[in-house]
């Protein structure tokens, strides 16, 4: 389940660095009764950060299959081979 906080208790900063921490989530910050930001410790964000790269190489990946800008796997590993000389 998310944790949502209102702002204000933004003023205890080690306890919410701690929330951060071990929540292993994003915390959500109200204002208002409303949502206004999304706060999360460095370890996730960069976590998540690398999800996104992955799943950006995937869908890069997926495209050129379908332009059929891809070698049969016997020449690709063919040409890894001479390139490396393996």
């Amino acid at each position: 389940m998310p944790k949502i906080i209102p702002i204000k208790d933004l003023k205890n900063t080690s306890h919410i660095s701690e929330l951060c921490h071990v929540a292993e989530e994003p915390v959500y910050i109200t204002k208002n009764g409303y949502g206004d930001m999304v706060i999360m410790s460095l370890n996730l964000f960069e976590k998540m950060q690398k999800e996104i790269r992955e799943w950006q190489e995937v869908e890069i990946s997926e495209q050129q299959i379908q332009k059929g800008e891809t070698k049969p796997a016997i020449e690709a590993l063919a040409a890894m081979r001479r390139k490396h000389g393996v």
